[in-house]
Order: structure tokens, then C-alpha cells, then sequence
């Protein structure tokens, strides 16, 4: 196992977390300064989704490729390569002066992000013995990404408003910078690649394809209609890429995404889980975002705000998450805190009304994001567990992409509810059907959390051995 010396470890675990930090903070910072984009590029409202959607259809595309390269290329390589290119994007993104170069710019972004976020995974993952130690890292590295959010929400609206939108892209430059200094410090070389290692070329091309596709459907699809001809089109042949991709990884010898993973029961538990709490848990951001800028009329940085006492509480649950999954197990971790934070989601759903206050929905949002914080660091430890070192890559792929197209499906289909009485209304009736309309899309969330709890219980009680390194691919060539 590459097992970290204990000296080292919390030096490398410190900068796994950084690289969280990084991909996590650019997940809020620029929602905050869309609006001044817009109206300095001069984006038309219809097209400033792109700035958002660009990183989100790359990023979600290319996690697979990215998990794959760091298992055959390096995970350093790679965890050096996607911070490069969110660097290199990040400067071009805060220069632009035309909106196709900005789009651009978060497109080679999101596909930095699909390079780092499976690579410092399959780092966490091979760099700490499976159980109490990897328990802890997965801790800190989830409450990077907590803290993350939490900055990301404050930085959007101080750095727009203190020296304008380009500051949201500038900030990740240093950052990316120190990271890769650090990165071949701390990190071991991953020498050359093995010979007869072969590359799956016709199955990353479908995958990548495939998935881009499905997700730039799931993404436009508020925005262009379910039956706009262009999206009917780009599900159809996504979905026609990804069957093709299946066959392909059947038969091939060296398969990008080997079928034989999916026979451990927490890896394919684990996958379910993870799309299934961004579309439930992941989407309630959205939700409150509106309910406090449409129907509490908070400001930008009055929002940021708002999320900091519930935001530190995920960071806590992150923290609290892996010392719970080593002594009672990754199972019953996850259920317990899917089951509280369902309770406190009908909660949340309740308190929404258009006279209510942002205090009588602080208890509800400080527990359910201390149950977020515990589930996210639990479900990335389970879906890892039992899975060999030499495929822990493709693993985080795989676990990555279905968070990515959770996401996607579970905000179409809520907002969907959220919108479905507010067709042509005006004044107070919009005011009313909006609250309306928020607090049912948070309660059909908390029924789908109900779901994901039936799911959970199919992770194995105890923790499997790993398969023996014995890579197959390597005995068939």
C-alpha cells in the first residue's frame, strides 16, 4: 500500500485538503458575482447560465477520464495537472473581456476539476490504511471542502464588492500555485508507467461523450425545455454513447471503467448513495438561496452570511463523520445521519413561509448540516472500502460522476416542483406560490432521502478486504 509515514501524513492530508478547498470554494464564489459579469461582458440573460454551466458539463464529462489517468498515469501527475489547468483557467477567466472567452475559461476549469477532485480521492484513499486512519482523512479532507463553501459564499460577495468580479477567478491562482509546490514536496513521484498498462481509448471517448451529453441536458434543461429538439437529441445520443461504453468495457481487455468493480457491494451501494444524496441534500442550497433573496429579499452578502453558523456546522459533521464511521461502521453512521437529517429537512421545509425569519430556520439548517457534513465524509469511505489500490482512481471517478449527475437530476426535477404553480403570476400571488412552491420541493427532498436510506442499508456491516493487487488487465495483455 503506499501508506504515508505518520511524520508526513498530516503534512500531505493538509494538502489533499487545500486541493478540496480549491475545487470547493469555486462551487459558490461565483454565483454571488453573476450578475456584475453579466452586465460587464454584457451576457445576455439567457446566456449567463453558461458561466455556471460550462464548468459544470466539463467537469461532470470528464470525471471518469480523470479517475482513470490518475490509476495509469500517476495520481501526482494528475493531481499536479487538473490544479495547472484550474490556475492556467482561473487567470484567463478574471483577463476576459468577451463572454465566449469567460465561458471557455470555465470550461478548461471544469475539466481541471474532473482531473483533481477523483486524483486527491484516490490520494486520501491509497495515502491511509482503510478503517480508523483513512476514517479521519476522508474527516478532514470533507471539511475542507465544508470550509470551502463557507468561504466561497463570503469571498463571492467581499471580493466582488471590494475589487469586482474578476477577484472570484484571480483568488484561485495563488492558491493552485502553492498547492503544486507543495504537491512535489509532499507527495511521492509515481515513477514511469508500467508496461502493458494499455489505455481504453473507444471506451474514454463514449464515456466522456456520453456523459458530457447526459449532463448538458440535465443542466440546460430549465433553461431550454425538456422538448426542445437540441436536448431531445443530446439525451438521446448520450444515452445511445453510454450503452455503446458498456458494451465496450464487456469486452475489452483493458477496460477504462472494469465491470468487475460493480461486484463490490460498497463501491455500487456507495454510487446510488452519493447521486442520491446530491439530488436530495445537495439541492437545498438552491432552494434556500431563492427563499432568502426572492421571498426574505436578503442581498448577496446578506446570503453568504446566512450560510456561515450552518456551513461551520457541516464543517463539525465532517469532522464528527469519521471517528462515528470507526465505531459504529460506515452502515450505520450513514443511516442514523440520513434518517436526522431527513427529520430536520421536514423541518426546514415547514419553517419556509414568506412570514417567516432566517432564526426560525437556524436550528433546522444547523442540524441538517451537521447530518451533511457526517454523510459526506461517511459515503466517499464506504463507496473506497474493499476496493483494490490500482483501481482506486477510476474508483473516485465513478463515485464522482454520480454525485455530478445527482446533482443535475435532483435540481431539474425540484425545481420542477418548486415552479409548477407559479406560471403567470404577478405581486403577492407570485410571492405566495413561490414560498409555495419552495417548501414542497424541500419536503419531496426529505422523501427522497426516505429512499436513499433503503439504499444504505445494502452497504456490507463490516468493512471488506481489499482485492489482492493483482491488476487483470495486466494479466491479459
Amino acid at each position: 500500500m503506499d501508506a504515508t509515514p505518520p511524520r508526513r501524513a498530516g503534512l500531505v492530508l493538509a494538502l489533499l485538503g487545500l486541493a478540496q478547498l480549491i475545487t470547493s470554494i469555486d462551487y459558490n464564489i461565483v454565483y454571488v458575482a453573476l450578475p456584475e459579469i453579466g452586465a460587464d461582458l454584457g451576457f445576455s440573460a439567457q446566456n449567463l447560465q453558461w458561466v455556471v454551466s460550462a464548468y459544470a458539463v466539463a467537469f461532470g464529462g470528464f470525471l471518469l477520464l480523470g479517475g482513470r489517468a490518475a490509476d495509469l498515469v500517476g495520481r501526482r501527475r494528475v493531481f499536479v495537472a487538473g490544479l495547472a489547468l484550474y490556475a492556467v483557467s482561473s487567470l484567463v477567466g478574471g483577463l476576459a473581456g468577451h463572454p465566449g472567452l469567460l465561458v471557455a475559461a470555465r470550461a478548461v476549469q471544469g475539466l481541471g476539476g474532473a482531473l483533481l477532485f477523483p486524483a486527491t480521492l484516490s490520494l486520501v484513499a491509497t495515502s491511509f490504511e482503510e478503517g480508523r486512519d483513512r476514517n479521519r482523512a476522508f474527516s478532514v479532507w470533507a471539511a475542507a471542502g465544508a470550509g470551502g463553501m463557507v468561504l466561497g459564499s463570503l469571498l463571492g460577495g467581499v471580493l466582488t464588492q471590494a475589487f469586482g468580479w474578476e477577484a472570484v477567478f484571480f483568488v484561485n491562482v495563488p492558491l493552485a500555485g502553492v498547492a503544486i509546490l507543495l504537491a512535489y514536496v509532499l507527495l511521492p513521484a509515481d515513477g514511469p508507467r508500467v508496461t502493458g498498462r494499455g489505455f481504453d481509448l473507444p471506451g474514454a471517448a463514449t464515456a466522456t461523450v456520453g456523459v458530457t451529453l447526459v449532463v448538458f441536458t440535465l443542466v440546460q434543461g430549465p433553461a431550454l425545455g425538456w422538448t426542445s429538439p437540441l436536448l431531445l437529441a443530446t439525451a438521446a445520443g448520450g444515452l445511445v454513447l453510454l450503452a455503446g461504453f458498456v458494451a465496450i468495457e464487456a469486452r475489452t481487455a483493458a477496460p477504462l471503467m472494469p465491470l468487475r468493480l460493480f461486484r463490490n457491494r460498497n463501491l455500487s451501494t456507495g454510487v446510488s448513495v452519493t447521486l442520491l444524496f446530491m439530488a436530495t441534500f445537495g439541492t437545498l442550497l438552491y432552494f434556500l438561496t431563492v427563499h432568502f433573496q426572492q421571498v426574505l429579499g436578503y442581498s448577496a452578502l446578506q446570503t453568504g452570511l446566512a450560510y456561515v453558523v450552518p456551513m461551520c456546522a457541516g464543517a463539525v459533521g465532517s469532522m464528527l463523520g469519521g471517528r462515528l464511521a470507526t465505531r459504529f461502521g460506515n452502515r450505520a453512521t450513514l443511516v442514523t445521519s440520513l434518517a436526522v437529517g431527513a427529520v430536520s429537512t421536514v423541518g426546514l421545509g415547514l419553517g419556509i413561509g414568506a412570514g417567516g425569519s432566517y432564526l426560525a430556520l437556524l436550528p433546522a439548517m444547523v442540524v441538517l448540516n451537521v447530518a451533511q457534513g457526517v454523510i459526506f465524509t461517511t459515503m466517499f469511505a464506504a463507496a473506497t472500502t474493499g476496493t483494490a489500490l490500482f483501481d482506486q482512481g477510476i474508483a473516485s471517478g465513478i463515485v464522482s460522476t454520480g454525485q455530478q449527475v445527482g446533482s443535475a437530476v435532483g435540481l431539474a426535477a425540484l425545481v420542477a416542483v418548486a415552479n409548477a404553480g407559479t406560471a403567470g403570476l404577478t405581486g403577492p400571488d407570485l410571492r405566495d406560490a413561490t414560498v409555495s412552491g419552495l417548501r414542497d420541493a424541500v419536503l419531496v427532498a426529505a422523501a427522497g432521502m426516505l429512499v436513499t436510506i433503503l439504499v444504505a442499508l445494502n452497504l456490507r456491516r463490516h468493512r471488506a478486504p481489499a482485492e489482492e493487487p493483482t491488476e487483470p488487465a495486466l494479466a491479459s495483455n
